[in-house]
């Protein structure tokens, strides 16, 4: 496969992207019915690691990727791809690093605003989903998180 270079372009998000940067709808199989599940969600990018999490309380999407890890991340803004990935549970330390930069990401003017209270790192730590996206393509992955030649 050819790596197109806009969707390279739209996984290297960071701290500086855009809120239409780092949204993406994903599509996951609903655990109980079986059936695909299309919502919008924000991705994060941290250390090269593409992450899902949420605020602190039980998620639908997180119960499906548990039980059916494979889903499908929709780009849709400057470049539409849909790309196949996995869901992989994070470890604790890259668990603090992207819940970090998260509550670092809601404390600036463009975000704060939308953010009801002050988060608690603890707490999102405590009960925040939170899963590692794993593109099924090898090649992509890499030439996203910049390891490609």
């Amino acid at each position: 496969m050819t790596v197109n270079d806009a969707v390279v372009r739209a996984l290297r998000i960071g701290p500086d992207s855009t809120r239409a940067e780092r949204t993406i709808d994903i599509t996951t199989i609903g655990r109980r019915t079986g059936m695909p599940r299309r919502i919008e969600v924000w991705f994060h990018r941290v250390d090269g690691c593409w992450c899902l999490t949420g605020m602190p309380s039980p998620r639908s999407w997180h119960a499906n990727v548990r039980a059916n890890p494979q889903f499908t991340v929709h780009l849709k803004h400057g470049v539409t791809a849909d790309l196949p990935a996995t869901a992989a549970p994070a470890d604790e330390q890259t668990r603090r690093r992207v819940i970090t930069a998260v509550l670092d990401l809601q404390n600036r003017p463009d975000v704060a605003g939308r953010v009801s209270r002050r988060q608690n790192v603890d707490e999102w730590m405590a009960r925040s989903p939170l899963v590692e996206i794993v593109f099924d393509d090898e090649q992509l992955s890499a030439a996203a998180s910049g390891r490609a030649e």
